[in-house]
């Protein structure tokens, strides 16, 4: 039986109310957790998972903010989603980077098998890990329906979010609302 796969990306302490905190993230983080609460399908998960020495990457010269540290508070799901987690013993992909490699690997064998009907993004940030998971999944799966849940993101900024919209839009990554 096919099956319809919810990810949820990156919803971390560190940008909710963190290090890279937005106020987009905190509003819309009720209807995320509503969404994935009332998902009757496989839910996966992604983790922003940094070392210490973070600062010395490429990613941390160009983002000179110290962010999910992994093992720290800020690397942690929201409390509300580790409980989810912890409840349906949901998978979690960490990854450090923009997109997960390993997740879209995992969805290709199971679209291979004939297993996967579609997948759904939601999470944080729109423009940047959001983007690069969905864009991954679309060009790995190109016949697979990706959707993405406006209303169940936030991006850097308003605008960034916006035209990460977009540009998913412009890869057949369909709204779904």
């Amino acid at each position: 039986m096919k099956k319809d796969i919810l990810i949820i990306v990156d919803v971390q302490n560190d940008f909710v109310t963190g290090a890279l905190g937005t106020a987009e993230a905190q509003q819309m983080l009720p209807r995320l957790l509503k969404k994935a609460g009332q998902f009757d399908g496989e839910i996966f998960l992604t983790q922003d998972t940094h070392s210490e020495d973070y600062l010395n990457t490429q990613e941390g010269r160009l983002l000179p903010i110290p962010h999910c540290i992994a093992g720290t508070k800020g690397w942690e799901l929201v409390p509300e989603l580790e409980a989810l987690r912890e409840e349906r013993k949901l998978k979690a992909y960490q990854k450090p980077c923009f997109g997960s490699e390993a997740l879209a690997s995992d969805l290709k064998e199971l679209y291979g098998k004939g297993l996967l009907a579609s997948v759904e993004l939601v999470g944080i940030c729109t423009d940047i890990c959001v983007v690069s998971n969905a864009l991954m999944i679309k060009s790995a799966m190109p016949e697979l329906p990706v959707y993405v849940d406006p209303s169940c993101c936030a991006g850097v900024t308003p605008e960034k979010h916006l035209a990460a919209l977009a540009v998913m839009e412009s890869c057949q990554i369909q709204r779904k609302e």
